[in-house]
């Protein structure tokens, strides 16, 4: 049994300690060369990322572009598109006729912020909102722009953001895990598939992944009791097994096998804290009202947004809400209306019951896609009916609560196709969140292959305009 391997391995007791903490409810903290976190005061420790896969159209929400109708149906000029790479589905068009959206804009609020009709709920938070309109990105096609938002790289395999910042400040909560995720469907097409991956650990210790909610049966699989076993049975099974393990770790110092330990006590922990969470009995008819009709079926956007603001009340320090349904390339008018149907009224409701509750001061709520959509048509165009493609120039997210600045930043030219001012990379939208939550991005490291990786890469620049 005594060899190198062996020998290394035991080197690794230290990570007992780290553990023991988990399984004491004591925050884990990472130490090490970026030093003890957070680095400085946070503004807020909690985060829920409503992310909108299939990428919303910013032309036809949050990007208001008037000049576009006087120039319905004629060619993208080619000195706006400048040789841009494109889809498949575009490429072998012959013509990119403009499409002005076909929906009304108006102003909102004291930052007089143009929100489209698609948002009615949305435009009436419009003042607690910093809206992005300059994002863009490296990747044109969904599942590497959605691996990059969600790992800061475009191949898979990096750690996930939650799973970073699970790593850097650890949990919270005891009771429940440091990171969460949910994912709901849109009413129209179900779009682009999503992968576990996306919140996944990559390099890092396996404890840090997230955790996925599933709307139907148990929320976490295999978290009931198997048939014939009753909790004190289970307990006696688990610390025998964890004394198993335990030998397994002095042996190896696998520090895997400290997660595994860990994991099933946080398991047998959950089997009582999950199902009050779920259980909306003891909600007042204004918060279904709140959040909207949908709100009360499992497994859509707004009963996720509800549960979330549930799991932030319990300080889960990072939710995750996917949902489906954006990737409009056909038909956008009557798919776009679904999916704002589906997402608006529980988005805005989401930041109104977190400020009623006093949590909106120390949560930070994100909003957006992968990337933007064109200003071209994809396919025919007509008067009420056209596509839009893939377009990683520019596109708009919000940002809302603590650390936040309500107002616009950035700007995008009169095709709503390049940036003209403060361009915001996902690295910058990463290093920002971190920087709310009293991260360093430039700190918080993993070594891994010999080489000291972070989220933001070599890259990141705090978004300063959208700070408070």
């Amino acid at each position: 049994m005594f060899t190198r391997r062996y020998l290394f391995g035991k080197g690794a007791y230290g990570l007992g300690i780290a553990a023991l903490a988990r399984l004491l409810g004591e925050e884990i903290t990472a130490e090490g060369q970026q030093g003890r976190l957070p680095h400085f005061s946070p503004k807020v420790k909690r985060v829920i990322y409503l992310f909108q896969s299939g990428a919303p159209s910013q032309i036809d929400t949050l990007d208001y572009k008037p000049g576009l109708a006087a120039l319905t149906g004629q060619d993208l000029p080619d000195s706006v598109r400048q040789g841009q790479r494109l889809t498949a589905m575009t490429a072998t068009q012959s013509s990119f006729p403009i499409a002005p959206s076909i929906f009304e804009f108006r102003q909102h609020g004291q930052t007089g912020a143009w929100i489209s009709e698609l948002m009615p709920h949305t435009a009436g938070i419009a003042d607690k909102l910093c809206i992005v309109r300059s994002m863009h990105t490296e990747a044109i096609n969904h599942d590497p722009a959605v691996t990059f938002f969600q790992t800061g790289a475009q191949l898979a395999g990096r750690p996930s953001i939650g799973a970073w910042v699970s790593y850097g400040l650890g949990s919270l909560n005891r009771d429940l895990p440091g990171f969460v995720v949910m994912v709901s469907s849109g009413s129209g097409r179900n779009g682009q598939p999503l992968y576990d991956r996306l919140w996944g650990s990559g390099f890092l210790p396996t404890r840090y992944q997230g955790v996925k909610f599933r709307s139907n049966g148990d929320p976490v699989l295999y978290l009931s009791d198997p048939g014939g076993i009753d909790r004190a049975g289970r307990r006696r099974y688990l610390d025998d097994l964890g004394r198993l393990n335990q030998l397994k770790y002095d042996d190896f110092g696998d520090p895997e096998i400290l997660t595994r330990i860990s994991q099933y006590e946080m398991a047998f922990r959950m089997q009582s804290s999950v199902p009050e969470l779920i259980d909306l009995s003891g909600e007042p008819e204004s918060t279904f009202d709140l959040y909207g009709p949908e709100s009360r079926k499992p497994g859509t956007f707004a009963a996720n947004c509800l549960l979330a603001r549930r799991l932030l009340e319990r300080d889960v320090r990072f939710v995750q809400l996917f949902h489906r349904g954006w990737d409009q390339h056909t038909d956008l008018p009557e798919q776009i209306r679904k999916q704002c149907a589906d997402t608006d009224q529980p988005s805005a409701a989401l930041v109104q019951d977190l400020e009623q509750r006093g949590l909106l001061d120390d949560t930070l709520v994100v909003w957006g896609g992968e990337f933007g959509r064109t200003v071209y048509s994809q396919g025919k165009l007509t008067a009420d009916n056209y596509g839009r493609d893939h377009h990683p120039r520019c596109f708009s997210v919000w940002l809302a609560g603590g650390g936040i600045r309500p107002g616009v930043v950035g700007q995008t030219d009169e095709f709503s196709y390049n940036i003209v001012e403060d361009p915001v990379h996902v690295h910058d939208l990463h290093a920002t969140i971190l920087h709310l939550m009293g991260i360093d991005h430039e700190k918080l490291t993993f070594k891994y292959q010999g080489r000291n990786f972070r989220l933001t890469d070599v890259h990141g620049r705090l978004v300063k305009k959208a700070l408070a």
